[in-house]
């Protein structure tokens, strides 16, 4: 399989594919674990026993490098494994099942949504909580469907559109590369007085490779959405949020279902005046999950066409 094969579209088709139907089930978890905890422990160990004293943000990206480096390496080999034709697509999608979370996202919005619906707040924060980063103790009713939606929009960028772009562009070494960028991120990209240093690189880089899929993220929600709205809020409001890239999905799911997200917020005992994406719009309800997961779900299906149309030009 050569650079930017066509062949990697039908790889990633058969990678959606099985995480549809099995996600990544439990028995195996718990028997060989998962690329994104062997990834997660080496960056702990790692982030242990360096990031302390003189030239941090060197450290960091070693780090960086060096995890990056490996992943793709390790896609490389495999893929230079691969028997040509449907084999090597079917072999190389099982390879990359592991790396999207097609139908965790699903289950994970879902999870907050079904006791939202039934009134239970309680419930329905613990369930969020799971998904997001931030105090949820005191969130009422609309700011639990609000932190469900906006998780649901930045992860499907983040856990399905970025990985699956670059396995179509670039193969396994694409799609492990890409992984092992969110995984630093999401571990040591942080602002905060501990990571400041060590994860700038981190924090860079996975802002430079979500540049494309976001945006796509948010073209495929404004065009699944059949609304004008959803376009005009993602280039009006885009631009507002915290993230150079989280701001497209999520400015365009808020267009889509014609409700306000973001907005000030809690992380410990600090709160962020974070402006309103969709302002003026009303705030999202219980029912407004449900509709926000079939915006994702009308998304998914036009990325799996797109994908096969790719591979069958191919």
């Amino acid at each position: 399989m050569s650079f930017a094969d066509p062949s990697f579209a039908g790889m990633m088709l058969v990678a959606l594919a099985l995480d549809l139907l099995l996600g990544w089930p439990a028995w195996l978890f718990a028997r060989i674990g998962h690329p994104v905890t062997w990834a997660g422990a080496l960056i702990a160990a790692l982030e242990r026993r360096w990031n302390h004293g003189r030239q941090r943000r060197a450290k960091g990206g070693a780090l960086v490098l060096g995890l990056v480096g490996l992943a793709a390496g390790v896609g490389l080999a495999l893929q230079a494994l691969l028997p040509g034709g449907w084999a090597g697509v079917l072999i190389g999608g099982v390879l990359a099942w592991p790396l999207v979370a097609l139908r965790a996202m699903h289950d994970h919005v879902t999870a907050v949504a079904r006791p939202l619906q039934a009134g239970d707040l309680e419930g329905a924060r613990g369930a969020v909580a799971m998904i997001v980063g931030r105090d949820v103790s005191q969130l009422d009713t609309a700011g639990v469907a609000r932190a469900g939606l906006e998780s649901l929009a930045e992860n499907t960028s983040d856990g399905i559109v970025a990985p699956v772009f670059w396995g179509a562009v670039l193969g396994l070494p694409g799609i492990a590369a890409y992984k092992a960028i969110n995984t630093l991120d999401s571990m040591v990209g942080h602002k905060s007085d501990r990571y400041r240093a060590f994860g700038w690189a981190s924090a860079r880089l996975d802002d430079l490779v979500n540049l494309i899929p976001a945006r796509l993220t948010g073209a495929l929600f404004a065009l699944v959405s059949g609304r004008a709205g959803a376009w005009r809020c993602m280039r009006r409001d885009a631009g507002k949020h915290r993230s150079p890239n989280a701001g497209w999905p999520e400015a365009a799911m808020a267009g889509a279902l014609g409700v306000r997200l973001s907005g000030p917020r809690a992380y410990g005992d600090q709160v962020a005046p974070e402006p309103w994406v969709n302002d003026g719009a009303p705030d999202p309800g219980p029912d407004d999950l449900g509709r926000g997961l079939r915006v994702y779900a009308r998304a998914m299906t036009g990325m799996a066409l797109l994908l096969a149309v790719v591979w069958g030009l191919g």
